[in-house]
This record gives C-alpha cells, structure tokens and sequence, in this order.
C-alpha cells in the first residue's frame, strides 16, 4: 500500500468523524431544545400567567380563561396535536 492510499483512507476517515460528530451534536441539540420548550411550557408558563391574574386583578382588568398547552409533533410531515398536561 503507498503513502496516498494511507493518505486518502486516513482524510475519509477523518471526513467520516467529524460527519458523525457533527450529526450527534445535531440531534443531541434538537433533543435540548425540545426539552427546554417543554418544561418551559409546562413548569414556568402557568407561574407567568398567575402573576398576569394577579396584575390584571390589580388594575381591574378581565382577562379570558388561560389556554391550554398544546403540543404539536412533527413527523414525517405530518402535524398532530396532543393533550396539554
């Protein structure tokens, strides 16, 4: 085997890694976001809509009834809604 052989296997094997890195951090970075807007959603955006009540009650300001969380998945093109906790 010539040094370009073990030149040109040792760059695609290169090349390959940093593909598979790159596609880890990809989906690992999808899967934090996704963890982040849920427990944003379901933990934090009641406090905030309390402390909304509370201002709203204040100032004498009739507010509608709080919406429920819908979460929506998106896979393989196609849109589902499921339940709110």
């Amino acid at each position: 085997m010539s040094t370009d052989h073990v030149l040109v296997a040792l760059a695609l094997a290169v090349h390959f890694f940093l593909l598979l890195r790159w596609l880890y951090r990809l989906i690992r970075n999808d899967e934090l976001v996704r963890v982040f807007v849920q427990d944003m959603a379901s933990n934090h955006l009641p406090h905030i809509y309390f402390a909304l009540r509370a201002i709203c009650r204040a100032q004498s300001i009739e507010l509608p009834e709080q919406p429920p969380i819908q979460w929506i998945e998106i896979s393989n093109g196609e849109t589902r809604r499921r339940p709110g906790n």
